[in-house]
């Protein structure tokens, strides 16, 4: 039988946060929603509030505006019925680096790394010291892939891989399990407003099976889940293959490539 505790979810207002949300709520946890559209919150929050009897807590955000952000800070720093962070607020941006605003770029940047990183921060400490509890961070297979063109969003997301898994190095010894999540490509309000028609796309995954498959990862306490990769070996070859170079770096010795013309 689960342990009824506390979960705060960003972006839950739609799309994979209030999947999230509903899942959680039907597994008999508590909820802390955090979005910017307050009356998406509410709809919400009634909603599973009546349907399965959680309580269900709204803090309407703007996790790019540092007051809104200290605020979630704070609730996850102090509330200790919290035990797992779903990092899942994102935006992404269309088009070309080049044609992209520097102030978008910013935007998003503050959205996918700095927000994840603070809120992170903000509950880990906490965690470490009860022994228990999770960080889930949502990521991107395009955090695998500058080919795909989304320079900018792709790093961001690797960032979120990145940080997941040193996290996990550090925090599971203390009891405390971090997920990263990688989708491909979900049927999400994202793509409207990266300016994208979503109807252009094919080949989508409904987000009711992307949260259900990232929820079967977090069952089995994955460290990183890909839901649309097809065979698991594929990512233990990459892994293994980062670690094989690893294993080859002589920190103090140039390679032989490098040295000067004689």
């Amino acid at each position: 039988m689960t342990t009824r505790h506390t979960v705060l979810i960003t972006g839950a207002s739609t799309g994979i946060g209030a999947v999230y949300a509903e899942r959680f709520a039907r597994r008999g946890h508590d909820l802390v929603l955090v979005a910017r559209d307050k009356a998406r919150l509410e709809i919400l929050a009634t909603r599973l509030q009546q349907e399965t009897g959680a309580n269900v807590d709204i803090l309407p955000a703007d996790l790019t505006q540092p007051g809104d952000l200290a605020t979630v800070e704070a609730r996850l720093r102090e509330d200790a019925g919290i035990q797992t962070l779903i990092n899942n607020a994102g935006a992404a941006l269309s088009g070309r680096f080049i044609d992209q605003s520097t102030e978008d770029v910013a935007r998003l940047v503050t959205l996918n790394t700095t927000a994840l990183v603070r809120l992170a921060s903000a509950i880990a400490p906490r965690l470490a010291q009860a022994g228990t509890g999770a960080i889930v961070n949502i990521g991107s297979v395009v955090g695998l892939a500058p080919e795909f063109g989304m320079s900018v969003y792709g790093a961001t997301k690797a960032f979120a891989l990145f940080l997941s898994q040193g996290l996990s190095l550090e925090l599971a010894p203390k009891g405390v399990y971090v997920q990263a999540v990688l989708p491909a490509g979900t049927r999400t309000e994202i793509w409207d407003r990266a300016g994208i028609d979503v109807n252009t796309l094919s080949d989508l995954m409904d987000v009711n099976d992307l949260v259900d498959a990232a929820l079967v990862g977090f069952d089995r306490r994955e460290a990183v889940t890909i839901p649309p990769l097809q065979d698991a070996a594929n990512w233990e070859a990459l892994d293994g293959a980062r670690r094989g170079l690893l294993a080859d770096l002589r920190q103090a010795q140039v390679a032989g490539r490098y040295q000067p013309a004689p």
